[in-house]
């Protein structure tokens, strides 16, 4: 266990280190730890040795111009000039949430960036603002789509926040596939075996590898077979491509280049910049006003708490078990588990910063 002070304070110092700026190093830390905090483990702290390969690489500029090169009263492409997408991100929401101040909804899309954490954080920035935010991004193509070999899409997520006037926010925040690779990434950590479903092998047949990849094989879409519904999985993921990729100059399908999971590091030529993301912002009373429209929300929420449920079960809300958790962690801190907390060892010796 480790208090979110300490780990935010460890954290900042590594970016600092490989040249990020203090208001960045803080951007970056804060959207990682908010990944810990709300139970998303594989996108929070285990993904900060990524980074730094990230920067070792080339592929991530600690300094980046992020600007806007293309823009209406209510949308903008924002090229974020390899930054590192837990800064670009939040920036590029903030823009949308500027334009929705004026045109009442305000659409970003971005090329040129890299992995962004978990897309809930940059949703939930418009709940503030009684707005509803909108946050998608491609991903390195590790997922065959229904009857594919190959594999041409990201795990490619999508997260929508919208606000309630006395219930906690409505937050859904998703992969379009059966499991993020993360999770996979987890069980690798553990030496554990993937549930059926997840991944299929190089021959296309399901399979229980938890590195599916490293193998010849692929993750599936959200659904896992044709039977179960992969096919909508499919879509999603390709509708969120189209958005962060084809939509912003970024690459796309299978030029969409990898994070830095150990031996995917070398992407193929590509047909854009970077990684794509897209933004969204809608201030509620472009629609009604703003109080009647949470009340209604706070109505509708109610609604489905009221609902039965299966014995020994409960109808949870999107966004439930992730503010539990949060309240959890903040309160008695983050669990580490052994591999993680040896690469961050690893990375406290090499950029002399103390780890205790």
């Amino acid at each position: 266990m480790i208090s979110v002070s300490q780990l935010k304070t460890f954290t900042k110092q590594i970016f600092r280190q490989i040249g990020f700026s203090d208001a960045d190093a803080e951007l970056a830390t804060t959207v990682l730890v908010q990944a810990d905090l709300r139970g998303v483990d594989s996108h929070g702290v285990a993904r900060l040795a990524g980074y730094v390969r990230l920067y070792d690489h080339g592929r991530l500029n600690p300094a980046p111009n992020i600007q806007i090169v293309h823009e209406t009263p209510s949308t903008a492409v924002v090229d974020g000039d390899r930054g590192v997408g837990l800064v670009v991100g939040p920036k590029a929401m903030q823009i949308a949430i500027e334009k929705a101040r004026v045109a009442g909804t305000g659409w970003v899309a971005v090329r040129n960036s890299n992995h962004f954490g978990i897309a809930g954080y940059h949703a939930m920035l418009a709940l503030e603002h009684d707005m509803i935010g909108m946050t998608m991004t491609n991903a390195a193509p590790l997922v065959a789509p229904t009857f594919s070999l190959d594999k041409l899409l990201g795990t490619n997520p999508i997260a929508v926040a919208v606000p309630a006037l006395t219930q906690p926010p409505f937050v859904a925040d998703f992969a379009s596939t059966a499991v993020a690779y993360g999770k996979m990434e987890i069980l690798q950590r553990k030496g554990q075996e993937a549930p059926l479903g997840w991944a299929q092998d190089a021959q296309g047949q399901p399979s229980t590898d938890s590195n599916p990849i490293r193998n010849g094989g692929a993750l599936l879409p959200l659904g896992s077979d044709r039977e179960h519904g992969s096919h909508k999985g499919y879509g999603l993921g390709a509708i969120v491509d189209i958005f962060s990729g084809v939509l912003s100059g970024a690459n796309y399908g299978p030029w969409v280049p990898p994070f830095a999971t150990a031996g995917f590091m070398a992407a193929q030529e590509g047909v854009g910049a970077g990684t794509g993301h897209f933004f969204g912002a809608m201030r509620v009373d472009a629609f009604r006003p703003a109080e009647e429209f949470k009340q209604h929300m706070d109505n509708w929420i109610g609604a489905f708490r009221k609902a039965r449920a299966v014995e020994g079960k409960q109808v949870l809300i999107p966004g439930d078990p992730e503010r539990e958790m949060e309240a959890e962690r903040e309160e008695h801190g983050l669990p580490l588990i052994e591999p993680v907390v040896q690469s961050l060892r690893e990375l406290a010796e090499r950029f002399g910063v103390k780890w205790e």
